[in-house]
């Protein structure tokens, strides 16, 4: 195998692709890049048996052929390389190592058998649409907050996306939950989707999905079976693994009769429970909302800090039911507010029941939060 390549290419590839691989695993070629020089294509290959990315990099070859280098150490080597470098590869075939220079630096890496290097892409992806790169954004940035950390509840740590039935259509729903809150959005929709299993996409699927999607345009090619889910965008293909389990039935968990409604300025609410909750280093330390007619108290305590308080009226708050007090985590009410862009609404029925908060102009998304007691 012999190619040169752009170290600018090469180094956003491998940016791309190193970041799957394991760094504390116990199968050394999962630390290795499956390196590709085929048919006048240079495809980069990293895996850690759950997710699987390939790009393919411009290249120009002169001997085709294929091995497998240390995944950290090639990106280490060609990040401090100058911009500018051209970078050129050579392996003579085997066990022998694969020889890099650029310029009047060179090295040679150790490789490991090819043979050894595990596929992901066996077995057919039946359903296949294709999603906006905007809109699978939104998807998982209004979503990927509440997926469960907790590993006993495995079947949490990702997000549930499944066509759902609405007034007799459908729509496309991407759904997370870690028992505490939850977050449900809705997209139209996609041509191929209706016949789409219910699937749950695991935590770092998404994360590593969501890193590629900064840098894609257009539409996203989406296929899946039970088992995989593969997403294509441009040159590069993430394959994954999907959790194995059942989603829990989450509309069993949103309310639908609560009527005392809050509707308060995202901006106003948000720098409000930031400034009570600074006086308390708990993460897990509550705000209590006080609510009367047009009037919002939000209060905070700690016992070694002392106590805050601030008051929402006038413009910023409508609010017509009766007294109520609640507490949330303070950190929870900002990971919901955080996607809502100008008005936020509460939806509430007592002091200890679940919460419904939207966005006053967005009926896409929806969100549940548990209350805390204050």
């Amino acid at each position: 195998m012999k190619f040169k390549a752009d170290r600018a290419t090469l180094l956003k590839a491998l940016a791309h692709v190193q970041s799957v691989v394991e760094k504390r695993n116990t199968i050394p070629i999962l630390a290795n890049v499956m390196v590709s020089a085929t048919g006048g294509k240079l495809t980069l290959t990293a895996t850690d048996m759950e997710i699987a990315i390939v790009e393919e990099v411009a290249a120009s070859i002169t001997r085709d052929g294929k091995c497998t280098a240390p995944a950290a150490t090639l990106y280490e080597i060609v990040r401090k390389l100058p911009d500018t470098a051209e970078v050129e590869f050579e392996h003579g075939g085997g066990d022998s190592q694969l020889a890099l220079r650029a310029g009047r630096y060179a090295t040679s890496l150790v490789v490991l058998p090819t043979e050894d290097f595990p596929s992901m892409t066996a077995g057919t992806l039946p359903c296949k649409f294709a999603l906006g790169a905007n809109t699978l954004r939104a998807l998982i940035d209004r979503t990927r907050f509440a997926i469960s950390t907790e590993e006993t509840r495995y079947y949490l740590n990702g997000i549930y996306i499944h066509a759902a039935d609405v007034d007799g259509g459908k729509v496309l729903r991407a759904v997370a939950t870690d028992g505490h809150r939850l977050a449900r959005v809705e997209e139209p929709l996609p041509d191929g989707a209706a016949s789409m299993p219910g699937v749950i996409v695991p935590r770092k699927t998404i994360n590593e999905l969501r890193k590629l999607l900064d840098e894609v345009t257009g539409e996203v090619e989406i296929a899946l079976s039970d088992t995989r889910i593969q997403f294509k965008a441009g040159s590069i293909t993430l394959t994954s693994k999907l959790i194995d389990g059942t989603f829990p039935e989450y509309e069993r968990v949103i309310p639908r009769d609560n009527d005392k409604i809050l509707r308060v300025g995202k901006k106003d609410f948000s720098d409000a429970v930031g400034r009570v909750s600074a006086i308390s280093s708990e993460r897990s330390r509550p705000v209590k909302m006080s609510l009367a007619r047009d009037l919002l108290v939000l209060s905070a305590a700690s016992p070694e800090q002392g106590t805050a308080t601030e008051e929402l009226d006038g413009d910023r708050v409508k609010y017509e039911a009766g007294p109520l007090e609640i507490g949330f985590q303070a950190r929870y009410l900002n990971d919901i507010t955080d996607q809502i862009d100008k008005q936020v609404e509460f939806l509430f029925s007592d002091g200890t029941a679940p919460t419904v908060v939207r966005d006053a102009d967005d009926t896409s998304a929806l969100y549940v939060l548990m209350p805390m007691r204050v």
